[in-house]
């Protein structure tokens, strides 16, 4: 559970980054694409947030068959954004 929440706030550090970076091409261009990044970036990040509360305060009501594929579904996310924000820079 604790790689679960260490993957799940690497990927709220990400987040940030990214929305960062969106938040600043939207405003520097006023582009309906880059505010709509900024907004996905923001929902996910909150998603992300959540998710670090839920597995930090309810992890007794998770089975132990279930922590891998928790674990499964951050590192995907980890990698996915790490792809993202590297498209961004």
């Amino acid at each position: 559970m604790e790689l679960a929440i260490l993957l799940a706030a690497g990927n709220s550090l990400i987040l940030a980054g990214l929305l960062f970076i969106y938040a600043k091409i939207a405003v520097r261009t006023k582009a309906t694409y880059s505010i709509g990044l900024a907004i996905f970036a923001f929902l996910l990040l909150l998603q992300n947030l959540v998710t670090i509360f839920s597995y930090a305060f309810m992890a007794p009501f998770f089975g132990a068959g279930a922590l891998p594929y928790l674990f499964g579904m951050g590192a995907l996310e980890f990698g996915s954004l790490l792809v993202l924000i590297k498209t961004a820079l």
